[in-house]
């Protein structure tokens, strides 16, 4: 059989500037995810690493030094990863990176949420785990990337199942950890030019200028155009059965 990948690629051309993802049924009669990119096609699986493999029998690279470490750490003793350890442990984040950008693509929300928290694990425990501030900040620098991210699946399962003021607050939260991030750093001046905080406000506005109104806020907008119109009465009775339903939603 040919090896050439030619014939493969033809029938599913590359197109720069989008990104293009397919799931296959593997011949292990499993689910792959399949991304292209302009020199090929990337295989993964849909869980645990997208390679497949098992690093020391275990789910992951990351897995394999979480357990050491915590083995160590339980003899009161401290675990530092060396730079060709954290090289190896930054190769398998961009496994997973591919693979959330993937199933962002799919609306697979939920495997995004899974995939960029893990890679938020990862770069705190390489941060707990190395003195050396360099190595740190080579995983912490895409931080508000994959807060960003993890944010936009949160936020979309939400914006699904119509719950517009969820949505909205959970973007408002994710603004804010890249926020508080960037103030820790050693570059606080960064978060003035996050592209990652612009894209959630400009989100957060859109969402916010789309959304249906609430009973509460039709009542409160009705309410200002009485007294605006000194229909004094109307503006009371409204103010009432707002201040009634705000009393019921409080104990709920």
């Amino acid at each position: 059989m040919s090896l050439d990948l030619n014939t493969l690629l033809q029938d599913w051309p590359h197109e720069s500037g989008s990104i293009k993802v397919r799931k296959i049924l593997g011949l292990d009669g499993r689910e792959k995810l399949q991304l292209r990119i302009d020199l090929g096609i990337l295989q993964m699986e849909m869980t645990g690493r997208p390679d497949g493999h098992r690093p020391h029998n275990c789910e992951s690279l990351l897995t394999y030094h979480q357990r050491r470490a915590a083995r160590v750490e339980a003899r009161d003793e401290e675990y530092e990863l060396t730079a060709d350890q954290c090289s190896e442990l930054q190769q398998e984040g961009i496994q997973y990176y591919h693979r959330y950008l993937s199933l962002f693509q799919l609306n697979d929300f939920a495997g995004v949420i899974r995939d960029t928290e893990r890679n938020l694990d990862l770069f705190q425990f390489v941060a707990d785990h190395t003195d050396r501030e360099e190595l740190g900040w080579s995983f912490q620098q895409f931080r508000p990337y994959v807060l960003m991210m993890n944010t936009r699946a949160k936020a979309s399962i939400l914006l699904g199942d119509g719950k517009f003021a969820d949505a909205m607050r959970e973007i408002e939260g994710g603004r804010d950890a890249i926020q508080d991030f960037f103030q820790q750093s050693n570059f606080p001046e960064l978060a003035q030019k996050s592209s990652e905080i612009a894209f959630l406000d400009e989100w957060l506005e859109e969402i916010s200028s789309k959304r249906p109104l609430s009973k509460l806020e039709i009542m409160q907008r009705e309410m200002e155009t009485a007294i605006a119109s000194e229909l004094y009465e109307r503006a009371a009775e409204l103010r009432d059965a707002i201040k009634l339903l705000q009393t019921r939603g409080s104990k709920v």
